[in-house]
């Protein structure tokens, strides 16, 4: 268990370097391509990145498990399209601590759907990150652009695909469950950049193999990091992601964030780290008390 714990903030760091470098890239491509198409090339070229993986696995992908996905890759590619929108229109800084509000908005939903009981503590948690929310968000004084909603929508889209992946967790392969995501939303990505196509100029199509490739590599790493640690061990390290994101914000795309910013999208995150942790612990009471005792 030590190994494994070891490994998971490990394959975590990863992540958020693939996913923070993605980020940037899709602010670039956007500047020749609407946000739509990129979503399309980024599930082209991910899935083509994780076609040897699938190849060498037989079995990997069964056709029998594609109902239990699709919900999951609805509210996905909701959330892709959502965040894809948001880095290309909105500020990076923004974007994140918006998304980072997931999770918040996954535990609201194991209440509404699940029907999960939610003690004073994690009450209090989830009051904070949302305080966080208006912190960046402001409403009143921070305009509310089409980014600023699309980030919003994101974020909620995010926080259902949490309920549905938790019929998935510890039954489907953490690389079925990133395929599946490619698999499952590359035709309705597609039928969407229908709509806003152009053809990608030819600077543009080193970043979109490298967008699909760094969305692959995201997702397969942070899969392995929850199957390897407990979402306690590894959530802390998305500083990592939100340090990354911010200063390509100001350092590429001039960008300028102030404190209530800055301290709302650390409100936010602490608050989901303290959730993840709470969760944990929850989890390994409940496994001691269903031991038989004596």
């Amino acid at each position: 268990m030590e190994r494994l714990n070891r490994s998971g903030p490990f394959w975590f760091i990863i992540s958020c370097c693939a996913f923070a470098s993605m980020w940037v890239m899709i602010r670039y491509a956007a500047r020749d391509l609407h946000s739509f198409e990129i979503v399309f090339f980024r599930n082209l070229f991910g899935l083509m990145f994780l076609m040897p993986m699938i190849l060498r696995n037989p079995g990997l992908i069964r056709r029998d498990r594609a109902r239990v996905h699709l919900a999951r890759a609805t509210s996905g590619f909701i959330a892709t399209m959502g965040t894809f929108y948001a880095v290309a229109n909105a500020p990076l800084a923004d974007t994140l601590a918006i998304n980072y509000t997931a999770p918040l908005f996954g535990t609201l939903g194991a209440v509404l759907v699940l029907g999960e009981r939610v003690r004073a503590r994690r009450l209090v948690a989830l009051a904070v990150g949302f305080a966080g929310m208006l912190l960046v968000l402001r409403p009143g004084s921070v305009p509310m652009t089409p980014g600023i909603i699309a980030a919003i929508i994101s974020a909620v889209s995010t926080g259902y695909s949490i309920v549905a992946m938790r019929s998935l967790v510890g039954v489907d392969d953490p690389r079925a469950v990133a395929a599946w995501t490619f698999i499952l939303i590359l035709g309705p990505s597609l039928a969407c950049a229908l709509f806003v196509w152009r053809l990608p100029p030819q600077s543009v199509w080193g970043l979109l193999i490298a967008i699909g490739a760094a969305a692959a590599v995201g997702q397969i790493t942070l899969t392995r990091a929850f199957s390897l640690s407990e979402a306690s061990a590894v959530l802390p390290l998305d500083f990592v992601r939100f340090g990354l994101v911010t200063a390509a914000g100001v350092l590429l795309f001039d960008e300028r964030y102030d404190a209530f910013t800055l301290a709302g999208g650390a409100l936010i995150l602490g608050s989901t780290i303290y959730l993840a942790f709470r969760e944990a612990q929850l989890k390994r009471q409940a496994r001691r008390d269903s031991q038989p005792r004596g």
